[in-house]
């Protein structure tokens, strides 16, 4: 007599349990949907750059020239490549979300400079204020002991040059 009202009890909370599993997780995936769409609105597609100097990319230290630089892949923005226009120089790179103080009006390349080393710091593209930033190399902290200046090397997408 007491057994199947306990019974209809346990069922009914066994669903409301799981139903309550179930909104909990589409929630968390709506908001990690979100996240990470918003969390990645960094530089896309190639930047075309003439570096007038020797400088760093992470532990990697690069000739002056012409450059490429492009997300890695197009699902992982973390990761970007830098390519010399012959090819003969590459070298790929963590990023992570850095924002602008203002929209920037061009696409630009930020650099930290110690003394006569250049670091590649930041990358932004025209009109966005998100861009991302590298995290410092080990070599650069241990020289960037001194003030660092700050060197801006202007950029373009390639696609955009040919009109």
């Amino acid at each position: 007599m007491f057994n199947e009202p306990i019974d209809k009890l346990q069922r009914s909370g066994k669903r409301t349990g799981v139903h309550h599993w179930l909104w909990l997780f589409m929630g968390l995936l709506f908001a990690l949907t979100i996240s990470s769409s918003k969390a990645h609105a960094q530089i896309t597609g190639n930047l075309e750059v003439d570096i007038p100097f020797q400088f760093h990319v992470g532990d990697v230290k690069l000739p002056a020239g012409k450059y490429i630089i492009r997300p890695l892949d197009d699902s992982d923005l973390t990761i970007m490549e830098i390519t010399s226009v012959d090819g003969s120089t590459a070298a790929l790179f963590d990023v992570q979300d850095a924002q602008a103080k203002t929209t920037s009006t061009k696409s630009e390349l930020i650099f930290n400079k110690y003394g006569d080393r250049y670091f590649l710091s930041k990358l932004f593209d025209e009109g966005n204020p998100d861009g991302s930033e590298l995290p410092k190399s080990r070599y650069e902290k241990r020289v960037g002991q001194a003030t660092a200046e700050v060197a801006h090397v202007a950029a373009h997408h390639r696609a955009r040059q040919a009109s």
